[in-house]
């Protein structure tokens, strides 16, 4: 596994150096490779919706979140852990896919959610949590519609 590793990274960098502009595609490429996915269970009503996640837990990973993806494979989605439940707000720069944003508070039910569409300017709208959350789930546009998904729905983390 280290050789193959070792062998892309090598790619990697004789890529960018010949090709600066690929550089994203190729990161978000490794990237792709590379992610560790959970699994959540969304229970509205009992029916239950299993998605799986990449964990955002850190600045860096919460800042980059799904920016550059060109696509979002159904029930996958991003779960953006906080250290604090707060008044949460997101954008869509750089997001090629439309999103739908889950806010949820500590206690692990869905206190709000937001359609959000990819921004193309400098000024992007923010996506702001009505009410305080602990954890943001990022999913694919209409996900909540079509799974009949509502604020008070609980989430269970794997």
């Amino acid at each position: 596994m280290k050789k193959i590793l070792m062998i892309f990274l090598l790619i990697f960098l004789t890529g960018c150096a010949k090709n600066p502009d690929k550089n994203l595609k190729i990161v978000s490429e490794f990237d792709e490779l590379t992610r560790i996915r959970h699994e959540i269970i969304i229970d509205n009503g009992g029916k239950l919706i299993k998605v799986n996640v990449e964990i955002a837990d850190d600045n860096e990973e919460r800042t980059k979140g799904l920016m550059l993806r060109e696509k979002l494979n159904e029930n996958e989605g991003m779960l953006f852990v906080f250290e604090n439940e707060g008044y949460q707000a997101f954008w869509m720069k750089n997001t090629l896919i439309p999103l739908d944003i889950i806010f949820i508070g500590k206690d692990l039910g869905i206190v709000d959610i937001k359609n959000a569409v990819p921004c193309k300017e400098e000024n992007c709208a923010l996506y702001k949590s009505s009410k305080p959350a602990k954890y943001v789930l990022e999913v694919n546009d209409h996900f909540t519609i079509k799974n009949n998904i509502k604020i008070g729905d609980k989430i269970t983390l794997s």
